[in-house]
């Protein structure tokens, strides 16, 4: 089939791959704009998408709207038979929407109705969810409300962090995308609309969110930081300037005592109820740390404040 592909992080890199791999025709590829890089920002960086598209040799367009007669003709001129949208990052118009004769092919990391919107692996880690997916979903006007064509469901560990989550969806939602595009070309993809019952919204993460508060329940504060682990980070103020320390891995522990002091020598921090480990933690400007390494540079004695 002629595709149009829209994305742009990571995330989408496999199903691109996973498309020309399979004999697709890709016409198009839409991507954000390259990003300022470097110290000052003068260097641009192109998107993961764009890199491998370039890569296969494919036309790539990175319009700052899709909103306007041009942007429609542009997108009508490619004769697509479907496009196919992973983590793009920009809302498709109506306009857009109708011109595939097969429609716009969205590919969402949960279990819809539950967690639409920007952050669904974060947010499904931080609420504690035992269990996720990937759904192939026709794109309508409504934010992740279209009817879902294909579904995989994928269990999340107690410990699981949503990067770990994010390596394993990509590649399972790469091969349930081109399961769908195989369906859809023999006209044997069928759609079941979602469910009113059940409808959580993922909002993009705030930086408010990301300062960890031990005020909480362990298991919170837990959910909390493999949740944002390793972006953006769920963090601590140390020292007395307050330097922030990200915290990319913990464990649920045994104890108890005042919010936010540690318990031991070895890391372990009260929470409003039970306690947390910190397993793994990063300073600003430095790599990511075992807790012993980190405490092999830094004095942080029992009932030390966080």
């Amino acid at each position: 089939m002629r595709i149009v592909f829209m994305g742009t992080p990571d995330f989408a890199v496999p199903t691109l791959t996973e498309i020309v791999g399979r004999g697709h025709e890709v016409v198009a590829v839409y991507t954000r704009a390259p990003a300022p890089a470097g110290r000052r920002g003068l260097d641009l960086t192109p998107s993961p998408v764009h890199k491998v598209a370039d890569g296969f040799g494919l036309p790539v367009l990175t319009p700052k709207t899709l909103k306007g007669e041009e942007a429609a003709e542009t997108f009508r001129a490619h004769g697509a038979d479907v496009a196919v949208v992973v983590a793009y990052g920009r809302i498709l118009p109506q306009a857009i929407l109708d011109i595939p004769r097969l429609g716009c092919l969205n590919l969402h990391g949960s279990l819809l109705p539950r967690w639409r919107g920007a952050a669904p692996i974060q947010r499904a880690v931080m609420a504690g969810d035992a269990e996720t997916g990937v759904c192939v979903m026709r794109m309508e006007a409504g934010l992740d409300t279209g009817p879902v064509g294909l579904i995989e469901r994928i269990p999340i560990g107690p410990d699981m962090t949503a990067g770990e989550l994010h390596d394993e969806m990509m590649l399972i939602g790469a091969d349930l995308m081109v399961r769908a595009l195989s369906a859809l070309e023999r006209d044997a993809l069928a759609f079941t609309p979602q469910s009113e019952e059940g409808v959580a919204y993922a909002a993009k993460i705030e930086k408010g969110e990301t300062r960890i508060d031990w005020a909480l329940p362990a298991a919170e504060v837990h959910n909390r930081i493999r949740g944002l682990s390793p972006f953006p980070g769920a963090w601590f103020g140390f020292g007395a300037d307050g330097a922030r320390v990200k915290v990319l891995r913990s464990a649920l522990a045994e104890g108890a005592g005042p919010a936010g002091t540690t318990l031991d020598d070895t890391l372990t921090i009260a929470c409003a109820s039970g306690a947390v480990r910190l397993l793994q933690l990063q300073k600003s400007g430095k790599q990511p740390m075992t807790a012993e390494a980190f405490l092999r540079g830094t004095s942080v004695p029992k009932g030390t404040l966080l």
